[in-house]
């Protein structure tokens, strides 16, 4: 979230961002106290279970910096025992930060913003990096003792072929990531979708950027997107991942537990410019400029106590049932066969279930899925129930006709303990941008 000119040289904002996310985190962490009581000290307020450093470059802030942040969160949030703690990084070496003080700051996990491992790829993606500061930065966090690492990729990337993609994977996979977010590159308009005013949650769209997507689209294909998904899923789960995710891969034990919070609408608390935060029932952003958050968190405000500008959203319960299903089913765990019987998904399971030939992707049902004492559908639910979703195989994504015989149920989860932790905050994102969910049409 801040980059450029604003975090380097005698133009940098980086002390004033510093100060302002750390009244925030003050503010936000009084809010709790007062509505669920001190962490750690109530049954309701657990401490944290995972904290994600995002919005690309948190690795530019100065070790000491970084460890004091998380320090403050400890201090005002609890975090667990074994708790995951990511940072996201670029692997330019001026950008990726020095990986053995960020795990003395406490990071066990770290993001590398990878995106190719093909220098064409690279330079047509604006990168600064090369693929040598890839392979180097998963060197160095790896000496420097980070046990878990995940690589971002891209596809449907301008006139990319299957096979340069494909090039890219087994370049990835030679590195030995634990984990790996594969993203089709999206073009969209936040400024035509009204996100990037001043309370917006997207930074406006610069000309240049604007003038490159446009030249971009027509040069994507569907097809060949399908086909690197088709290849990914099957290459992947060859060698040794799980797809948990429509875009996401693991090796067994790590999995982003705190993206999961996200996909499984378990509350969590956000700090920083375009962050997101969820406590059950509002959705809550921050505005993205920073110039904004600065002034309303500097130390001479006139309004004592003021938070940053942004917005919320109250998720009604037709919202919050829209929200169950896009997010469910992106996750292999799918969500109950029993939300096929009414809206949202009613119509369009019906849809799904007439007769028609499937190849590519298909709905299934099986017998049994971990009890997710944090779903709005499952609190009490036994875990014999059936499940609603969509499964990769190692051959691809199965066919209709043999989904049913041939998926593998998910495994069981303690409920109980799910249940006792899913009254108050367990994830705290800083400076990371959200989107909000999309409605269900």
């Amino acid at each position: 979230m801040v980059a450029g000119a604003a975090a380097r040289g005698p133009g940098t904002r980086v002390p004033a961002f510093l100060a302002a996310l750390r009244r925030e985190l003050e503010l936000r962490a009084d809010a709790l106290d007062a509505r669920w009581g001190r962490a750690g000290e109530e049954p309701s307020r657990p401490a944290l279970d995972t904290v994600y450093f995002g919005g690309g470059t948190p690795s530019l802030l100065p070790e000491n910096d970084l460890a004091g942040l998380l320090g403050l969160v400890r201090d005002r949030f609890g975090v667990t025992e074994g708790a995951e703690i990511t940072a996201e990084a670029n692997p330019g070496p001026d950008e990726r930060g020095d990986a053995v003080q960020l795990a003395a700051a406490g990071i066990t996990r770290i993001s590398y913003g990878a995106q190719a491992l093909d220098e064409a790829s690279l330079r047509a993606l604006g990168r600064r990096h090369h693929v040598a500061d890839v392979v180097a930065a998963v060197e160095e966090a790896r000496a420097a003792g980070i046990t878990s690492l995940s690589l971002d990729l891209l596809y449907d990337l301008p006139d990319q072929t299957v096979a340069a993609f494909a090039a890219t994977l087994e370049a990835a996979l030679d590195l030995g990531p634990d984990h790996l977010s594969v993203y089709a590159l999206t073009l969209d308009d936040p400024d035509a979708e009204g996100l990037t005013g001043p309370g917006g949650d997207h930074l406006p769209t610069r000309p240049g950027a604007r003038r490159w997507r446009a030249a971009a689209g027509p040069r994507q294909g569907d097809d060949r997107a399908a086909a690197v998904d088709e290849h990914a899923t099957a290459r992947l789960a060859e060698a040794g991942f799980a797809g948990y995710e429509i875009s996401n891969w693991a090796r067994p034990g790590h999995e982003s537990r705190h993206n999961l919070a996200y996909w499984t609408r378990r509350p969590h608390e956000a700090v920083g410019p375009g962050a997101h935060a969820f406590d059950g029932r509002v959705r809550r952003w921050n505005a993205a400029r920073l110039n904004g958050y600065v002034e309303a968190l500097a130390p001479g405000h006139a309004t004592v106590g003021v938070l940053p500008p942004g917005g919320k959203e109250i998720v009604d319960r037709a919202g919050a049932a829209a929200e169950a299903v896009i997010l469910g089913l992106r996750l292999a765990d799918g969500v109950p066969a029993e939300l096929g019987a009414r809206p949202p998904l009613e119509a369009q399971l019906a849809w799904a279930r007439a007769p028609g030939s499937w190849r590519k992707r298909t709905m299934a049902v099986w017998p049994s899925r971990r009890a997710d004492g944090c779903s709005p559908t499952s609190s009490s639910r036994a875990s014999s129930e059936a499940w609603l979703g969509m499964r990769p195989s190692p051959a691809g994504w199965l066919s209709r006709s043999s989904a049913s015989a041939a998926m593998t149920p998910p495994s069981t989860a303690d409920a109980a303990d799910r249940r006792r932790r899913c009254p108050s905050i367990e994830s705290l994102s800083l400076g990371v941008r959200r989107r909000r969910p999309l409605t269900l049409a």
